[in-house]
């Protein structure tokens, strides 16, 4: 009867043994998902990294998130620096970021000098300016994004010594500065439109973000602006509205003074534009402004009604 017993009680411990082997090897031999659930990491902001371990074989693959809801614009304003950017060894940080995000290869800015580049953004239109000058030699009283979103938006400029201040000076051009010429924005302008400072607050729908005269690349060199960029790019993507899957970062010059195509780079940067994207379709300053406003449920405005926009493209 003893015997019986412990030999019962053998088989019973040899079954549990295999058992217990069997999930082992099950478990070895199952997928590990590792990577969905955490941040999105600054040094790859674009699709998802998922890094999977079957048996002992590791890899990293990069997915996009396919559902979209973008209640967050932020547009950073750079400055004459054309195409030939990309790929430029001056600006090692940009062309990382075209590299894991989208790149828009055939973007048209919409005039000469500046100012009615950044008139044409934010209004679709240039207004018929065609020089550099004084908001005070530019009124404006025509609708534009700002119009649009009442007091829902905020212009970050970096060295403006007070808010929506229509004086050029030291670092600060008024000309990159596009809320101030319009004079029907009244109050709004005081409200909103203020000197870049950090963290960045970037709780309303539409941000724009210009660098000074120096970091915007164009009295300074391009290295100077890759450097901010590498400074300031990183607190976007480290936002609560980055991280959350709302917000949307499109990087853009205003004109090339470089050649006579006035082609610009376009880096557009979100959870759901897949790692590495480049985008052949000929766009303009009108398609993002078209884009800003799909994407905010805003009506379009002049030249964005006929414009490309990026949203399907980019897969926003």
């Amino acid at each position: 009867m003893h015997k019986r017993f412990q030999g019962s009680r053998l088989k019973r411990g040899y079954r549990l043994g295999a058992v217990a082997a069997l999930v082992t090897s099950l478990a070895a031999l199952s997928p590990v998902t590792a990577g969905s659930a955490t941040s999105i990491p600054t040094s790859s902001p674009c699709g998802h990294k998922t890094t999977t371990t079957y048996g002992h074989k590791t890899t990293t693959t990069y997915s996009h998130k396919t559902t979209t809801t973008y209640s967050h614009v932020v547009w950073i304003l750079l400055e004459n620096q054309g195409y030939s950017v990309v790929g430029s060894l001056q600006a090692p940080y940009l062309n990382s970021l075209a590299n894991v995000c989208g790149l828009a290869t055939q973007d048209y800015a919409a005039s000469h000098p500046s100012l009615p580049n950044y008139i044409a953004l934010t209004s679709g239109s240039t207004q018929g300016i065609v020089d550099d000058a004084e908001p005070s030699q530019h009124v404006l009283n025509g609708p534009s994004i700002f119009s649009q979103l009442g007091t829902n938006w905020t212009g970050l400029v970096e060295s403006m010594p007070s808010p929506c201040d229509q004086v050029t000076s030291g670092e600060y051009a008024a000309r990159h500065n596009p809320a101030v010429y319009y004079s029907s924005l009244g109050a709004s302008c005081q409200q909103n439109d203020v000197p870049l400072t950090f963290p960045l607050n970037l709780s309303k729908k539409f941000t724009y973000i210009v660098p000074n005269v120096c970091n915007d690349m164009h009295s300074c060199p391009v290295t100077t602006g890759d450097q901010w960029l590498r400074k300031t790019v990183p607190t976007i993507i480290a936002s609560p509205q980055y991280q959350s899957g709302s917000l949307v970062l499109f990087i853009t010059f205003d004109e090339n003074d470089l050649d006579s195509s006035n082609q610009v780079p376009t880096i557009v940067i979100a959870p759901s534009v897949p790692r590495g994207l480049r985008v052949g379709r000929k766009f303009t300053h009108y398609s993002l402004l078209g884009t800003t406003e799909s994407l905010l449920h805003l009506s379009l405005l002049g030249s964005a009604r006929s414009a490309s926009l990026m949203i399907k493209p980019f897969h926003l």
